[in-house]
């Protein structure tokens, strides 16, 4: 069965031809675009904050309430350091948290939270009568 070609079906095929010379430099322009929109809106601020978060874990000291993966609340009560082939990777730290009557060992890296330190009993507001 053969297709009849009118004059109208010629033109619109000659017309959408290729000219010989198609650039591929507008697609890769739009690739190049849209991959800095995605570092720039996803990847850099997630960077930043993980640099944040492991700022905070290396500050961490006695005192401090945290939160760990798992959701556990503590206050941490031990920090026992460790150093690896002389490397400062403080992140595989064991970390003693003291959550209700419990004690927890989590290495530092687990925790999801610093909530904020607590004060010593008599550091805070002092009462007078």
């Amino acid at each position: 069965m053969m297709i009849p070609v009118t004059p109208l079906a010629l033109t619109l095929a000659l017309a959408q031809a290729p000219t010989g010379g198609s650039s591929l430099s507008p697609i890769i322009l739009e690739f190049a675009i849209i991959i800095g929109i995605i570092y720039f809106l996803m990847i850099r601020p997630q960077q930043r904050q993980r640099k944040q978060h492991e700022t905070a874990l290396r500050a961490l000291k006695r005192g401090d309430e945290v939160v760990t993966a798992g959701g556990i609340v503590g206050e941490v009560v031990h920090i026992r350091e460790t150093a690896k082939d002389g490397g400062a990777n403080r992140l595989d730290d064991r970390v003693t948290i003291k959550s209700a009557e419990s004690r927890i060992v989590v290495e530092r890296g687990r925790i999801a939270k610093i909530l904020g330190g607590t004060t010593a009993p008599g550091a805070g507001a002092s009462t007078t009568p």
